[in-house]
């Protein structure tokens, strides 16, 4: 073998090419937002009154008045039971599932994924809301709770807590499971511990769909959220200066979540990869030991930065290499999953024999997930049973469908393309992943606090009561670009300087999964099409469950937001992706020689 026969990855200037779309996408869709936002709140007046600048007199009405507190204090309550569940449950579920063994963990991955896909909020709302109608009985009941302003607080907090179970415990395993399977495995543990505990407060500071659907939108008690507050403030009320506000409080929240949830993952050397098809999907990626004997090496030609050796952490192109053939063994140390306990050698769990009791543990465990989320969720799949105010038409799926597809494609697409610059091509070598922190105010924002700037371009432009307004209005996806970002970095250290075939190949399904995920998100999305549309015959599925709860004698079908070809085809693509891709995914926090290093043992 000669250095010419080595694969030679692009130029690192290609890296900053790739990343060009997601920093115009950035700029255009967050950056001048956020901007816009800020300059909306130093302003009074609305749509029909001239507009004036106030300086800093909205911001001292709220926080004088201690109502954003208070919808500060609520809406971080909301979350404080599903912050538990994926703290504490959803770690547990996922060691047990790792000690249980490969078909065992494919199955629980299997089954985690019904939850996600079928989650929608507006129609738990819808369900839950028969708790008020005469007859009810069971879970349902605490619907009865939100009739009372003193209770209503109270009753929500429940609600959001038992019909969340399912889905927050399933996407913590999801998380914590490849930290279970990549080495330093405290290290690791901890890393996504504390970006989940982030990602989920920041969920409850944006919570808006349930709330605005069983309390009506209205004060119950103090049962208001800040996504709330804002909406009421800027387009019931007809005051966006105050709406805007609001959102930039919250927007400055989440922005400081972002950046600490940036740093740790940066500062860390978090990465992940996919092991092959023929490798244990506990092993740690190929990183040969630094006191071997020594070896036969090619000649080195000039280093392109790429792979573990590179400036860019990889192996630089020509440097030296053990000759198939003349590599030393060595041994394998601890599975990543016992946290430094010696394997016993069993290659179907990496380094460690499967027990009988492990086994029965991780079966006993999905199980009484299994059956807490379906208790939890029967409320839902009670109601769609139940008569309605009638079915909805095609147009109303194509209305909700098309448009959450075209923005996945595109805020997904742009971030993978900036992902295999950031983390594939390493523009900064070994430091390229602090490019993330430019990206970091908005990893956990979503629509709500750049609304009012949105709706306000979207009305400057015409485009209200239009199709095309029904597409997301974010070019790139943040967090998208994050985990990809991860990925590429990861595979990029065990590709040997192959870009094409050991970044760009194995990433791509991750981009799709991604893909479907912010499909369904964008989809169930209540907000933004109810800020855009007014139109009737532009209706999405969540706005017209929403409409038609509001009409005397009417109600929604709980089924309209979740149509059975769409789940199915999710279903079959989630189960596919969990057997075939994301039963392999690892995920390692530490520098690229830190803890054992070995070989990645065969399956």
């Amino acid at each position: 073998m000669t250095s010419d026969s080595l694969p030679r990855p692009p130029s690192s200037a290609l890296g900053w090419v790739l990343l060009m779309p997601a920093g115009l996408g950035m700029l255009i869709s967050l950056l001048l937002p956020t901007v816009q936002t800020i300059r909306l709140s130093l302003e009074s007046g609305g749509s029909l009154t001239p507009r004036k600048f106030v300086g800093l007199d909205n911001y001292v009405q709220l926080t004088g008045a201690g109502e954003i507190w208070t919808a500060l204090g609520f809406s971080l309550s909301l979350v404080l039971m599903p912050l538990l569940v994926a703290l504490i449950a959803g770690p547990l579920l996922a060691f047990a599932l790792d000690r249980a063994g490969t078909w065992p963990r494919r199955a629980g991955l299997v089954v985690l994924s019904l939850a996600p896909v079928v989650f929608s909020p507006t129609a738990v709302a819808v369900s839950w809301l028969y708790g008020l109608r005469p007859g009810a009985s069971g879970p349902v009941t605490l619907a009865t709770m939100l009739r009372d302003p003193a209770t209503a607080p109270s009753g929500l907090r429940l609600i959001v807590a038992a019909a969340t179970f399912g889905v927050v415990c399933a996407l913590a395993v999801m998380a914590f499971l490849p930290a279970l399977r990549g080495g330093a495995v405290t290290r690791s543990m901890i890393a996504v511990g504390v970006v989940v505990a982030l990602a989920t407060l920041a969920a409850g500071l944006q919570t808006f769909t349930l709330s605005a659907l069983l309390t009506g939108g209205t004060r119950p008690g103090g049962a208001q959220t800040l996504a709330g507050m804002q909406y009421t403030q800027a387009f019931v009320q007809g005051r966006p200066g105050m709406g805007a506000a609001v959102a930039t409080l919250t927007g400055l929240i989440l922005g400081v979540l972002g950046l600490v949830a940036a740093v740790v993952v940066v500062a860390a050397g978090v990465r992940l990869w996919v092991a092959p098809g023929g490798e244990s999907v506990s092993g740690e990626p190929y990183e040969p030991a630094e006191d071997t004997a020594p070896r036969q090496a090619v000649p080195a030609a000039g280093g392109h930065g790429f792979g573990p050796g590179g400036a860019g952490g990889g192996v630089a192109y020509g440097a030296a290499m053990p000759v198939p053939g003349t590599e030393q063994p060595v041994p394998y140390e601890a599975h990543p999953g016992t946290m430094g306990t010696p394997g016993s050698g069993a290659p179907e769990s990496g380094g460690r024999g499967v027990s009988v009791a492990g086994r029965a543990a991780g079966i006993a465990a999905l199980v009484a997930y299994a059956a807490a989320a379906l208790v939890l969720t029967w409320p839902w799949l009670a109601a769609l049973t139940r008569p309605s105010s009638g079915p909805a038409g095609l147009a109303t799926h194509v209305n909700t469908w098309v448009p959450a597809v075209v923005g996945a494609l595109v805020s997904v697409g742009v971030a993978y393309l900036g992902a295999l610059g950031i983390g594939g091509l390493r523009p900064l070598g070994r430091r390229s992943e602090w490019l993330l922190l430019l990206f970091a105010p908005w990893l956990f924002v979503g629509v709500g606090p750049l609304g009012v700037a949105g709706w306000t371009d979207m009305r400057n432009l015409g485009l209200i009561d239009t199709f095309v307004a029904l597409v997301p209005p974010v070019l790139v996806s943040v967090p998208c670009l994050f985990l990809l970002t991860l990925l590429c970095k990861g595979l990029a250290e065990r590709s040997g300087g192959d870009f094409v075939g050991g970044v760009v190949r194995p990433s791509l399904p991750m981009a799709g999964i991604l893909a479907l995920v912010v499909t369904l998100l964008n989809g169930q999305d209540l907000l933004w099409p109810l800020l855009v549309v007014h139109d009737p015959g532009l209706t999405t599925a969540p706005a017209t469950q929403f409409l038609q709860l509001r009409q005397y004698g009417g109600w929604p079908s709980a089924g309209l937001s979740t149509p059975l070809p769409v789940i199915l085809i999710a279903l079959l693509a989630a189960g596919a992706a969990q057997l075939l891709y994301l039963h392999r995914l690892a995920l390692r926090a530490g520098a690229p020689g830190a803890g054992a290093r070995n070989p990645a043992p065969a399956a």
